[in-house]
């Protein structure tokens, strides 16, 4: 099975390299990192590049797509090039996904009318704007659909969707290969959880508004 982890300018590294380091552990699979064009990609902060070894065109039927998200999912809304290269995968794919924001690029191809999704907490509205039915949950599974909330649960998505292709002893044994096993110094990791202030102060200057 082929795995398309789909880039764009400004992405956010996690959202990319979590479902790299656990779904990309599937039996026989092979990850790919696609773009518009080869050649690195550059993330949000700007420091950091993924190299992209294929372009859309030359990836046309993968068996799993990843979208993540990050600041440049806005300037992607419109990107006929992108949004028909993903409504053309996801007409053959087996699964298709989203980590943070890169459910706004599914949902503006269409593919999430009516289904229920997620995204990171200061996006969930626009979800709605699309057509999908914003859940705040972390992980969430429609059909084929696997969406994730914000950033850091592209990891539980990898895992989820593991779990579900080659079963969960394999899931756990990634998970336990990545020592994945949370305990932040922080409970501060959900709006529920946070500092109220620092929720309205990031609500207010959100960079995931869409204009």
């Amino acid at each position: 099975m082929q795995i398309a982890i789909v880039l764009f300018d400004r992405f956010t590294a996690l959202d990319a390299v979590g479902p790299y380091e656990t779904l990309g552990r599937l039996p026989g699979a092979r990850t790919v990192f696609v773009a518009e064009r080869t050649g690195p990609v550059r993330t949000e902060t700007g420091h950091l590049a993924l190299t992209a070894d294929r372009t859309l065109d030359e990836v046309t039927d993968p068996g799993i797509v990843v979208v993540p998200g990050g600041p440049g999912q806005a300037s992607q809304m419109e990107n006929e090039t992108l949004l028909d290269w993903l409504r053309t995968a996801d007409a053959t794919s087996s699964w298709t996904t989203s980590v943070c924001t890169g459910s706004l690029l599914l949902a503006a191809a269409g593919l999430l009318d009516g289904r229920r999704a997620t995204s990171h907490c200061l996006a969930l509205d626009q979800l709605r704007r699309f057509g999908a039915e914003p859940t705040g949950e972390r992980v969430v599974l429609d059909v084929k659909y696997v969406t994730a909330a914000g950033v850091s649960s592209g990891i539980d998505m990898g895992l989820t969707l593991l779990g579900r292709i080659a079963g969960d002893e394999h899931a756990q044994a990634v998970q336990l290969l990545t020592e994945y096993d949370p305990q932040p110094p922080y409970d501060a990791g959900s709006p529920e959880k946070a500092p109220a202030h620092l929720v309205e102060e990031f609500r207010t200057n959100s960079r995931f508004a869409l204009t």
